[in-house]
């Protein structure tokens, strides 16, 4: 059956832009980066002490969808309303703090949850980000 989580999708207005953000603000190292076909690119990042797990910034468009599905998701990027990922930190205050002053925007400081203590963040598309102190 399964035995883990290799990669997980994000959707990008623009996958330089993306790649930029994920490896110069957030600290991910850059992976992969190959052209596809039909003007599809495999741009992957990842954490550098998780070699087994790699997000895809993927932008829009065909092969994945017809024109106007990738239109819509396109629309729903540029609202801010999608939910992406949540990045494990040690101590959720001073990613916040170093995240910060490297320009990443926050739309929630630290607070404490049930699950521990979390921030969220937009990435340069957009999309909600969390960082989470987990409780373990």
């Amino acid at each position: 059956m399964i035995t883990g989580v290799n990669t997980v999708t994000v959707w990008v207005l623009d996958q330089d832009s993306a790649k930029t953000f994920f490896t110069e603000k957030l600290s991910l190292e850059a992976r992969i980066d190959v052209p596809m076909g039909q003007g599809m690119r495999w741009v992957t990042v990842g954490p550098k002490n998780q070699p087994e797990v790699q997000l895809t910034l993927m932008v829009p468009g065909a092969p994945a969808q017809d024109a106007e599905s990738a239109e819509q998701l396109r629309s729903l990027l540029a609202k801010g309303v999608l939910i992406g990922c949540t990045f494990t930190v040690e101590d959720c205050h001073a990613a916040f703090k170093e995240l910060s002053a490297r320009g990443v925007t926050f739309i929630q400081e630290p607070q404490q949850k049930p699950w521990g203590v979390s921030a969220i963040f937009r990435d340069d598309s957009g999309t909600w980000q969390e960082i989470l102190q987990p409780l373990n």
